[in-house]
Parts: structure tokens; sequence; C-alpha cells
């Protein structure tokens, strides 16, 4: 039988999705310390200088710079220390020429001084006496106020996904709560008549329900809050009752259905009735997922999957996931670990289509190789093996054994 959908390349199809996507998820506000992974709703501005106080950036003395010219190990200069200012206390002292000061890592610079030599080019040579063997320049090791951030200064843009180091750098600051995006709420519904759930014991004809859970997942791991439903047979009056309900209380719809032109009808009649713009994309030229069906609703992204689980997987992993940081004000959504590796075999695919291949990755001496995990997509032992996915790009007929792919990695 005839396919009944035209296909696009993926990145069109990407681009095409993207340009129609313009639902947005609410703000809310959170404590910065939960704030990992979430996505910064406007700029956020310093409240403070950091630091706010001159501080040395080294173990040593605070000197004025000038005094420390011309020393050497054969001719050191020698300066009077007046006192040391202990971590965490605020200084009193003032230095004046031919005078040094003990300072710690962290700790405030006296005033009149301008930069801070090193402990290890100094020799004690009495209680009041240090001699220098290396000169420094004005400014060298220390800090002044707001070297690092200035009061009043953006310090993380709209769109940030946060990260631990910007949270640490926000407590930093004083800044203990967030406005950020909310997280998407993705409806992922699985349809199929075959289809049982996990706790039933299987009777023929009958296949337990993989794609909720493994979708519902990675939604999860994207950020996003995962809204399941109970197995729906192929029935559209059924279907379409749930996707409507989906679209209206959900940011995102998923749905899973059979790899039979009957099932993709079924979902391409439904999405068809949610409403504009409707159906973007109906088949792409990837393997595997080669059926799959992009729409828009409302500037809510709703996606039709093939039900075979690898293929769910893969086109859940190039099209939904964009799609969720992208609905959570994600400017810039993380890349996926890669790695480069020689690949083991050799590749055969078809120019104009792009090919996913599942590798699993061992080292051999200081060399990494990824080989070919072969399987049908109906398989999904064949990613549960896999360390991650390489891929044929359009132009390109097949890879040769011994040549460098790069390992897109599972996170």
């Amino acid at each position: 039988m005839p396919e009944l959908f035209t296909v696009v390349t993926p990145q069109e199809a990407l681009e095409k999705l993207k340009d129609n996507l313009t639902h947005r998820v609410a703000s809310e506000t959170v404590k910065t310390n939960l704030a990992i992974g979430r996505v910064t709703a406007g700029p956020i501005y310093s409240s403070d200088n950091l630091p706010t106080f001159p501080r040395s950036t080294m173990d040593g003395y605070a000197v004025i710079a000038s005094d420390t010219y011309g020393s050497t190990e054969s001719i050191p200069a020698y300066i009077n220390l007046i006192g040391e200012i202990p971590m965490g206390q605020p200084s009193d002292l003032i230095l004046t020429r031919g005078n040094i000061a003990k300072v710690h890592t962290g700790s405030m610079l006296p005033e009149g001084s301008d930069a801070v030599v090193m402990v290890e080019n100094t020799q004690i040579v009495d209680a009041q006496t240090i001699e220098i063997v290396r000169p420094v320049a004005p400014g060298e090791n220390i800090l002044q106020v707001g070297d690092d951030i200035a009061k009043g200064q953006i310090i993380l843009p709209e769109g940030h996904l946060l990260r631990a180091q910007d949270i640490g750098g926000l407590m930093g600051l004083g800044i203990t709560e967030l406005n950020v995006y909310g997280r998407p709420k993705v409806v992922i519904i699985s349809t199929g008549d075959e289809l049982i759930p996990p706790n039933k014991d299987l009777t023929p004809g009958k296949i337990r329900d993989i794609n909720t859970y493994s979708l519902a997942a990675l939604t999860l791991q994207s950020g996003a809050i995962p809204l399941t439903t109970p197995i729906i047979g192929d029935s559209f009056e059924e279907l379409l009752d749930a996707a409507r309900k989906s679209i209206l209380e959900a940011d995102m719809l998923v749905i899973s259905a059979g790899s039979s032109v009957s099932t993709r009808d079924l979902t391409s009649a439904v999405i068809s009735n949610l409403g504009d713009p409707g159906i973007l994309v109906h088949g792409i030229s990837i393997k595997p997922g080669k059926p799959t069906i992009l729409a828009s609703i409302e500037g809510k992204p709703v996606v039709g999957l093939p039900g075979n689980p690898v293929s769910a997987l893969v086109i859940f992993d190039i099209f939904c996931i964009p799609s969720i940081y992208m609905l959570s004000g994600c400017s810039t959504p993380p890349d996926k670990p890669n790695v480069d590796a020689r690949i083991t075999h050799n590749l055969a695919s078809i120019p104009g289509r792009e090919d996913y291949i599942p590798v699993k990755l061992r080292t051999e001496g200081e060399i990494l190789l990824a080989d070919p995990i072969f399987g049908e997509s109906n398989l999904i032992t064949t990613v549960m093996k896999a360390d991650g996915l390489i891929k044929i790009p359009l132009d390109k007929s097949g890879i040769y054994q011994g040549e460098i792919v790069n390992a897109k990695m599972f996170r």
C-alpha cells in the first residue's frame, strides 16, 4: 500500500514546529536553592557589588606595589610588618610607604594597599621585617569592590537554564528567590487495541505498554511534568475526546500510535480536529520514525509518534525535547553530551534520509570504539543496550568501518 504522506527533512520539520510554537508557560516564584534546571523568566540583576570590599586572592602580604619594584632573590626588598588581617574581620590598618600587612585568601585589604605579594615570594626576617624577593604590579592578586559583579549589573538573562554554579552565585549575592518559568505539562497518550498496562498478564495478541513510561521519564528528565492517560483503543471518538481535554489542560500533547497506515490515519484525523493551524508535517525523512506527525494547536505543540518504542524515543528526543525547552522559555536548550568514536562495522543508508543507529561504546587500548546495535524499532532492548546514537546524514549513503563518528550520549 502506498504511503499517505509526503516527507520533509528533520531540520525542515523542526523549523516548521518552532515557527508555530508560540505558547509559553506562566512564570512563578521559587526558592533559589531549589531552582536547578529551571529557566529564568526575566533578567536577574545584582543587588550588591561582589566583592563588597577589596580583598586578597592569595595568602601573602598586602603592599604598596612600588615598594617591591626591583626586588629579586639576590637583592630583596625589606619591608616593615605592621599587623595581620584575620579572615572575616574588617581592617582598621592603614598602609603607608615601607609598611606591609599579612593577609589571607579572601581577607580584606588594608587601606592604602594596591597589591598582594604571594607568601611563596617572601621570607620572614624577624617579627617586624618581611623580605620580598619578587616585585608585584598594582592590582596584582587582589579584587576591588565590584570586580566580579557590579551592583545593578545583569548577571543572568531571561531564558537562562539554571545550573549549579548559577545557584551558588545567586545565593552569594543574597538572591534567595527567583522568578522562573513554570514546568510545562505534557500529556502522553498511548493508543492501540493491542496494548495492556504493565501490571496485567500477557494474553495472545497483547503487549504491555512501554511508550507511556519511557516518554514520561524523558519528559521528567527534560524538566517538564508528564501527565499520562489510560490506554486508548483504536477508537476515533475516544481518542478525540481525550486529545481535546488534554490540549486544554496541558502545554503539549504527545500521541503514541501504532505503525500501521490505519492507525496513522486515525491519529492524523484526530489532530486535524483539534484546532488551528493543525498538522504542519506528516512524514519525515528519518529512520526510525518516518511516519511522525508534527502539529500546532493554538501555539501548543502536538506530536504524533510511531508506536515502535525505538522510533518513539528517537523522535521524542529530536522534536519533543526541544519543544519542552521552548515552552519553558529556554533560549538555548542544552546539548546532549557527545563523544567521537571509531565505528566497527559498515553501515548502509539511503541518501536523502537521516538514519539514527544505537551504539555501544568500548575502549580498545586508547581507542574508543562504537559497536552498532542492530535490531528492529519495535525492540526496546535495542536502545537498552546502547550508550547513545550516531547519525548518518542526509547526504551520505552510509558509513565505512573505521570512520570516526560522533555519538550523542543518552542522558
